[in-house]
């Protein structure tokens, strides 16, 4: 003998579990649809394990200078120690603008294995080849292609870490962003410490505390000669680590 519910379905017959509900109504979404939440969801989760990890292992506290956490389009350059860099960074940004910047990185490293390849896609790096540099696609061209009208990048004008306590010379890149995007702030960072954390060719990381800190945004003036904005850029990092 079979009872019924008050609602008239059988008391025997098995009950769907939410998690199964759930997925039936997702089928009904567009596939289009489905499967750009999907993917969203788990770079979310990804992205948040990241973050969690970064402040973990590096401890960073933030000071921002003379400059406002604001969400118009920036080109955030800093000094360069450690493969953490872009990773320690990116997750000391706020929330909204985490989600609009994206590190430039080696794609050479980040393409190892499959662990690293995977956390630069949740934090959206910009992997740039170093090796193969094509006249008709060069860094730059494919850094301003990627930015739009939407994103932040983080640079490392160096181009390399440095090896001891004394930044390297910079790269000209920084210089051809500003010419190109004359619109774009320019902000400096200083990363403190975060060299000891994971030091060259170490594989695990030490947890240790670092500093962040942002400074006032400079602009490539007309008429600047190249040289003499890459050193002020530089400069610009090195009195952050006097404040």
């Amino acid at each position: 003998m079979r009872f019924r519910s008050r609602r008239g379905r059988s008391r025997n017959k098995p009950r769907l579990w939410p998690i199964n509900r759930v997925l039936g109504r997702l089928r009904q979404v567009p596939y289009v649809v489905r499967t750009s939440v999907t993917k969203l969801g788990g770079m979310t989760l990804t992205s948040h394990v990241i973050v969690l990890l970064a402040k973990l292992f590096s401890g960073f506290t933030v000071r921002w200078v003379d400059c406002q956490p604001e969400t118009c389009q920036r080109i955030y350059f800093a000094n360069h120690t450690s493969h953490l860099d872009a990773v320690v960074l990116w997750s000391a940004l706020p929330r909204e603008i985490r989600a609009i910047t994206r590190p430039v990185a080696a794609k050479d490293y980040w393409s190892g294995g499959w662990v690293k390849p995977h956390m630069a896609k949740s934090f959206n790096a910009l992997l740039i080849d170093r090796k193969e540099i094509k006249v008709h696609k060069s860094p730059i061209d494919i850094m301003i292609r990627e930015m739009g009208d939407v994103y932040s990048l983080i640079v490392f004008p160096e181009g390399g870490r440095s090896s001891g306590e004394e930044m390297s010379k910079f790269k000209s890149g920084l210089y051809y962003l500003g010419k190109k995007r004359p619109d774009l702030e320019l902000v400096p960072v200083y990363i403190d410490n975060v060299s000891r954390i994971l030091p060259r060719g170490e594989f695990l990381p030490v947890p240790l505390l670092s500093c962040i800190t942002i400074g006032p945004p400079i602009f490539l003036e007309s008429g600047e000669p190249k040289n003499a904005f890459l050193e002020r850029a530089r400069q610009a990092i090195l009195n952050l680590k006097e404040t």
